[in-house]
């Protein structure tokens, strides 16, 4: 998907998928929807070049599509849990 979209099609894809991750995580976040919207952004990524560089998926599946959402979901927790302890 990176090669057929591009940088902005993960840009787009995390933006779906750090939505759908505060959907399945509800909670008060700091910094509010743009820093979900980066959260997903980032965990698009991350699962994206894993996902791919492990062979669970390739490119256009809907596994990737997937596999963003569970990215931003981590994100999103490791994000709350350091932000707690501030």
């Amino acid at each position: 998907m990176l090669s057929t979209y591009g940088f902005l099609g993960w840009i787009v894809i995390g933006a779906l998928a750090g939505g759908l991750a505060k959907l399945i995580m509800p909670g008060k976040d700091p910094g509010g929807c743009i820093v979900t919207i980066l959260l997903g952004i980032a965990g698009a990524l991350l699962a994206g070049f894993i996902g791919n560089a492990l062979g669970w998926y390739s490119q256009g599946q809907a596994g990737g599509f997937i596999a963003a959402v569970l990215g931003a979901i981590v994100i999103l927790f490791i994000y709350r849990l350091v932000a707690r302890r501030r």
